[in-house]
């Protein structure tokens, strides 16, 4: 007679070892390119290592030289000035693409194409494009700007203004995601709630404000995370449009890092300088998402 044992044991599913190859299949590059780089990093930025020969530690040395460093302290201001500047600059462009299309106004179906279309280009075509519309001299920009009596705007070439050059190029790119995350929010609202409020006697402006944003505000909540950790590592603009410059007014801390850690073999001070930008972004994050996250019923 069969033991209780072996019984369970015959009862027991075997092991699906083809669903675990599927899932390896991400998880493994996954954890490779992704998670071992973050401790890797972390490990790195208490060493001095300069590629050649073994690493040799340095305590929080790395650190501090970071946070004495002028370009460093302008890089992490520069990305919270591009926070400011393109994440409500992304929502409320995206919110009126959506509202646009979803309302069905004239050229919508286009007009989807075309808010869409930027998104899926590659940041190096989106940067050499721009760095045409905003030439100070030639480009399309200050052309019709001249046409409202607006002297040339030295978009790219001016500490003054080079940083929202790069942020209007950076709203253009990213505002489709945001387009596309609304407006299907916006075709989850259910109708019955406008007729409610429209038998009431509410103005559009009123079903706007009391109805639809109501609505969004989980999505809205999600676009501006996403934005946020979008901004704060903001990197191909500035390679491709200033080089982070003149004199560092556009730089960000991604080119920074770049600049110390792959032209300057400074690998243990760009791993510092990573594991700071980190801890700002998840610090960032946490503090959006509790700012806007949707509120209990």
């Amino acid at each position: 007679m069969a033991s209780a044992t072996d019984t369970r044991r015959d009862l027991k599913a075997p092991t699906d070892w083809v669903a675990y190859a599927f899932v390896a299949l991400f998880t493994v590059p996954f954890f490779i390119f992704n998670i071992a780089p973050i401790f890797f990093s972390a490990y790195l930025s208490v060493m001095k290592w300069g590629i050649f020969g073994p690493p040799r530690f340095a305590g929080l040395s790395n650190y501090r030289d970071a946070l004495d460093n002028d370009q460093v302290r302008m890089a992490f201001t520069n990305i919270l000035l591009y926070g400011l500047v393109i994440v409500p600059g992304v929502l409320v462009c995206g919110l009126l693409a959506a509202l646009y299309v979803h309302n069905r106004w004239p050229l919508s179906s286009f007009a989807r194409v075309c808010f869409f279309a930027p998104y899926v280009v590659s940041a190096t075509v989106i940067g050499l494009v721009w760095v045409w519309l905003l030439d100070t001299q030639f480009g399309l920009i200050n052309h019709y700007l001249s046409y409202a009596g607006i002297d040339n705007i030295p978009w790219l070439t001016s500490t003054r203004w080079s940083l929202f050059g790069v942020s209007i190029t950076s709203i253009w790119w990213d505002m489709g995601l945001a387009f596309v995350l609304i407006l299907a929010a916006l075709h989850d609202i259910p109708g019955e709630l406008y007729d409610a409020v429209e038998v009431d006697g509410a103005s559009r402006w009123q079903r706007f404000w009391y109805v639809t944003l109501p609505m969004l505000k989980p999505v809205l909540s999600m676009v501006v995370t996403l934005q946020l950790i979008s901004t704060l590592r903001i990197f191909s603009q500035v390679y491709v449009m200033t080089s982070g410059g003149p004199a560092s007014s556009s730089t960000s801390v991604l080119f920074e890092i770049y600049t110390v850690a792959i032209r300057n073999q400074k690998f243990g001070l760009g791993a510092a300088m990573s594991v700071m930008l980190f801890a700002v972004i998840l610090a960032v994050t946490l503090l959006s998402r509790r700012l806007v996250r949707e509120q209990p019923r």
